[in-house]
């Protein structure tokens, strides 16, 4: 029997953001309902024909729990169709993709809409347990006298927060925090500041020369309230990013000898993308031109310690499945969670060593040309909003595929916590 293949028939994506700005006030459920709306708006298809809808987030909002069947129905698609969130942290986009490809792969369905979504912004400030323990004695009581008892209890220290975004950032098992993992990558990978500094400016670059190609993925969003207005375009992209100005900054995660910055590494970001995926055979009975194919697909693991060279295990257990490697792609994008992290990929990827103490290979993997990579600019200038990168990544390529009228793409993340995903996509 013929494998049944899935196609990507079109994308958009909202607007990516910084934490804090023109987003940051939009519920994480209506910036997702925004991009679903606008991409039933822009394919024409009819809601009643979708199977399943499938959402990549990290940090569910507690008010909307599932929160892809909240976006689901808030955009117009019937009750009828299920929804169903899924989470593999940076890789939560893509993890939408795969989960739609092995759903229709069991028969399961044909036509999908899949995405992510992240409001970043709005990740909560939590009391601490023994805090929240003295609020519930306090919402036991019954007496005024009870009540000031129980008010009396509480400490300043009680109403220190932990904050959410770092406890998300942190790793669990290793204790260190994403930061920190770039940074060991960056001493045993011998990566100095000037080469991430000149790695991060290069984003910013890319990212501004491509404005315009990347407007045609871009919804509008329309905020309301006193002062209502349009957000139009991605606001991470700087023009004013030079080696001086770089230079100037403090280390974020090692004070004393670290070279991570906050400038050489992603931008903390709120955004939403929704993809229209189905079977290459309904995509030929409704009439619709796939913007690309899903040739195939892996995740793997890695150290924790160093969840930054999670792309490089997954590419290698791709080649190993679909025998191709990633020198054959016309275009690639590794999601640029940090420079040293991606600088670290691209040793890795071209050293012997690694591969014959790693992967099990006599010889390295592969040399990716900078020509291919990233050429849009990546997370360090445009952002990562955590739960929707992995859709962008996979919208972004297949559209440089279609300008370049090229074949192939590899979109590749590290995943928090020690994975990596990888998969390969081509135009039809």
């Amino acid at each position: 029997m013929k494998r049944k293949r899935l196609v990507i028939v079109d994308g958009i994506r909202t607007p990516f953001t910084r934490m804090g700005t023109d987003l940051a006030r939009l519920q994480t459920d209506e910036l997702g309902r925004i991009a679903v709306q606008a991409l039933l708006t822009r394919t024409g298809i009819d809601p009643a024909r979708i199977d399943e809808v499938i959402i990549g987030c990290v940090g569910q909002p507690a008010e909307a729990a599932n929160i892809a069947r909240v976006i689901s129905l808030r955009a117009g698609i019937p009750e009828s169709v299920p929804a169903v969130t899924v989470h593999r942290n940076c890789a939560s986009g893509i993890e939408s993709l795969t989960h739609a490809y092995e759903k229709m792969a069991a028969d399961q369905g044909d036509v999908f809409v899949v995405g992510g979504v992240e409001n970043m912004s709005l990740t909560p400030l939590l009391f601490k347990h023994e805090t929240a323990a003295k609020f519930g004695r306090l919402a036991k009581t019954r007496s005024l006298g009870q009540k000031l008892q129980a008010m009396l209890a509480f400490r300043p220290a009680d109403f220190q927060p932990r904050i959410g975004l770092k406890l998300g950032l942190t790793d669990p098992f290793c204790g260190m925090n994403m930061g920190e993992t770039a940074e060991l990558l960056a001493r045993e990978f011998d990566i100095t500041r000037e080469k991430q500094d000149a790695f991060a400016i290069d984003s910013h670059r890319r990212a501004l020369e491509a404005r315009d190609r990347l407007a045609g993925e871009i919804c509008p969003v329309y905020l309301g309230g006193s002062s209502p207005r349009v957000v139009k375009e991605d606001n991470g992209p700087r023009s004013d990013q030079t080696p001086e100005v770089l230079a100037r900054l403090k280390p974020v995660f090692d004070r004393q000898n670290g070279t991570v910055t906050a400038a050489n590494a992603s931008q903390i970001t709120d955004g939403a993308v929704a993809l229209l995926v189905m079977t290459e055979e309904k995509a030929g009975e409704l009439g619709l031109v796939p913007l690309g194919i899903l040739t195939g697909y892996t995740h793997a693991g890695c150290d924790p310690r160093r969840m930054g060279l999670g792309p490089v295990f997954a590419m290698d257990r791709a080649e190993k499945r679909l025998g191709l490697s990633p020198e054959q792609a016309d275009v690639v994008e590794i999601n640029e969670a940090f420079a040293a992290q991606v600088l670290a990929v691209l040793a890795a990827l071209r050293s012997d060593p690694f591969a014959r103490q790693h992967l099990g290979r006599d010889r390295y993997l592969a040399k990716i040309p900078r020509e291919r990579l990233n050429v849009n600019g990546g997370a360090i200038a445009l952002g990562h909003p955590v739960g929707a990168s992995g859709a962008r990544l996979i919208l972004t390529s297949l559209r440089e595929l279609a300008r370049r009228q090229a074949k192939r793409a590899l979109v590749s993340l590290c995943v928090g916590g020690g994975q990596g995903s990888a998969v390969w996509l081509e135009r039809p």
